[in-house]
Formats: C-alpha cells, structure tokens, sequence
C-alpha cells in the first residue's frame, strides 16, 4: 500500500513601498531605516546605465550616503552598472554576469541587492537575485513611471528566452520598494507618457473614478507637471498592489486580471525589435482590446472614443506598421502558452469594469485593428 503524507503550509509575506523623494541625501535616513536594527546591512547597489547617464553623480551619492550611516550599511563592492532597456533581458549574459558578480563578492542569502533604473532592468537584475543562493534580498528603486507605478511594486522577475517575452521568472517579493520622484525629472517625453497606459489599465477594468480623473488630467501629465504624476503613480500602484495581495498572487490559474492588453502588446515589442517601448505597446494593446469590446457590444461607441482620446491626449500612438495581422494572431497563441492552459483575456463590460472571456473572434480582432489604424489616419500625431 502506498504511503502519502500531506503537507500543509503558509508563508507570510510583507514588504514596504516608500513613495519619497531624494532618497539617497545624506540627512535622509529613510532607506536605511528599513534594515533591521543591531545589523550591518551589506549591499550591493546595481545601476541602470542609462540612469547612470543622466545622473553622473549618483555612484558617488551612494558612496556618501553610505559612509553617513557606518554602523548600518556598508557597500559590498563598487556599485555595477548594467545595460538598460530590454537588452538586458534579451542577453542571456546579463543574468549571468550578475549571478556571477554575486560569486565573486561574497554576496549571501543574508545580504542585499539594491537595483536602480528601469523596468527591464529591476526584472532581470531580480532574475538573478532569485536563482543566486535560492534568493538574495532584493531592493528595488524604480526609476521610470512604469516601474513605479506598476512592475516594481510586485512580485515577478523574468528575462527573455526563445524570442518569447518573460519566459524565464520568479515570483518572489522584494524586501522593500523606493519611489524616489526625482528620478523621473530626467526621462525623455516617452518614457514620461507611456507608462501612464498602466495606470489606464487597471482604471478601465476596475475604477472608473480613476478613468475620469486621468481624463480631467491628461494635458496636465502631457506637459509634464509632477503633482499630478505623483498622484497618479501612487494611485495606480495602490491598484497593483491590491491585486497581487488577492487569492492569486503567483498566477497559478490562467486568470491575470492586469494583463489587459498585454497579449497583443508583448507579440507588438518583439515585432518591432523593441523599439516599441512597454508602455506604448500597452497603450496599442488597450486600444486593441476595447475595440473589441466595442465591436461584441459590450461598450458604447462613445466610450471607445474617450478611451482613445484620453491616449491621444497624452501623445501615445494606437497603431504602428508593425502590427500585421498574422503575427497578432500569433501573438494570441504565444499569450495562450504563456498561460499555461485555457485562454483567458480581459475585456472591458464598461469603463471601469473588465470581464474575463475564453475566446476570441479572429475576424473581428482583424475588424478591431482596422478600427486602430482608421483612428490613428485621421489622428495622426506624427
């Protein structure tokens, strides 16, 4: 007779998002403060490059700040610079190089990586921090809109594989996360606009409030007024995080709530050999989706155009070149994969209400795209 033993366990998980600004001045012992105290936290400080572009000084802030807190934090090695933007989660090397750099410096299950920079780059270097020692305590310090308002406040690390986007990952949790604002002052316009499209996201599927509210504020967010912006990161990260703190923090169903969008944007990246950044993929994904919507009757016409005016507004494109229809079609199937099983999309049964469906018309998502390219004919930003 076969024996079976069950076992039955649950682990509480519980990290700080800090919404600040200049974190690393001197005077401010905010980030230090997180460490447990009576203890020497050593750290390893990992930089976007491009962040380190635009902010020469920071390895040298760091340095400073460090040396104000002796007894509380000490660096573990000079601070690394990695490749920004999605190469470094296409390069296979970049994870590596990081493992390896863990190997190298002595860098235990009892220290800490802190990265700073961009989305790409929080993913992978927390790729690495996960798989290193079965887990490094991971910091982030997101610097663009996306980052902060969305991807760094959860729970997922991946690098690309295969061509496929995300395809190697982790759930694992950070120690803690910091919003520092002023590192956003120094984005190109881009990168300031498109990450708004995740803040549209979890607006149209879940709080119409928000939705009108970033319809009230959209010139303001265009013309880059900060107050705004920071309202709207917060906001919109309290939404992520109120989701990944519900039943399905790790995706095991094929349910995924706040991939609205996202099936049509992932495909749209790897077509356009990531010139597409994130944000603006996710906007087309978007405008896709409540297309289709419309096209089942789920909304109104008039509501589609507010969707697509409110992206228009804040200078985001609804179609580009690349988005043909065989390889959306494809995009659908890889999505499908990705998920493990039965295809579940988001849609939107009204402004500020999404509902989930099995199955997709192929027709009318060929119908929808058309809808994307009429509109963005006449709209034309460029």
């Amino acid at each position: 007779m076969p024996t079976i033993l069950q076992q039955s366990f649950s682990v509480p998980f519980r990290y700080p998002v800090v919404f600040t600004e200049n974190l690393f001045t001197e005077n401010q012992s905010l980030f230090v403060d997180q460490f447990p105290e009576g203890q020497l936290a050593r750290v390893f400080f990992v930089l976007d490059s491009g962040v380190a572009a635009c902010h020469p000084k920071l390895i040298q802030q760091l340095k400073n700040y460090v040396a104000a807190y002796p007894r509380r934090i000490e660096l573990v090695a000079e601070p690394l610079v990695v490749a920004g933007g999605e190469a470094c989660k296409n390069d296979p090397e970049a994870y590596q190089r990081m493992v390896e750099a863990t190997h190298l410096y002595g860098i235990d299950r009892h220290s800490y990586i802190a990265a700073i920079g961009g989305g790409a780059v929080l993913d992978m270097v927390g790729f690495a921090a996960a798989i290193a020692h079965r887990g490094i305590r991971l910091i982030r310090i997101p610097t663009t809109v996306l980052s902060q308002n969305d991807s760094a406040v959860g729970v997922k690390n991946s690098i690309n594989t295969f061509g496929k986007k995300n395809y190697l990952g982790t759930f694992v949790p950070p120690f803690a996360v910091f919003n520092d604002f002023t590192f956003l002052e120094t984005l190109e316009d881009r990168d300031w606009v498109s990450g708004i499209s995740e803040a549209i996201k979890v607006a149209l599927i879940n709080d119409l409030e928000f939705f009108e509210w970033l319809e009230k504020e959209a010139p303001a967010l265009a013309r880059r007024e900060m107050e705004p912006m920071k309202e709207h990161i917060i906001r919109s990260a309290q939404h992520h995080m109120a989701h990944i703190s519900g039943k399905d923090p790790f995706e095991f169903g094929s349910s995924r709530p706040l991939d609205f969008g996202h099936w049509a944007a992932h495909k749209l990246e790897k077509l356009s050999d990531f010139r597409i950044r994130h944000g603006e993929a996710v906007a087309i994904g978007i405008a896709l989706d409540s297309a289709y919507s419309f096209l089942q009757g789920r909304i109104a016409e008039g509501n589609l155009i507010r969707i697509f005016r409110l992206f228009h507004t804040l200078g985001l494109l609804l179609y580009v070149p690349e988005l043909q229809e065989e390889a959306l079609l494809d995009g659908l199937k890889e999505f499908q994969e990705h998920l493990g099983g039965r295809l579940t999309i988001m849609l939107l049964a009204a402004l500020g209400k999404g509902v989930e469906v099995h199955e997709m018309d192929h027709k009318l998502i060929v119908k929808a795209l058309h809808l994307l390219q009429d509109w963005e004919d006449q709209h034309a930003l460029r």
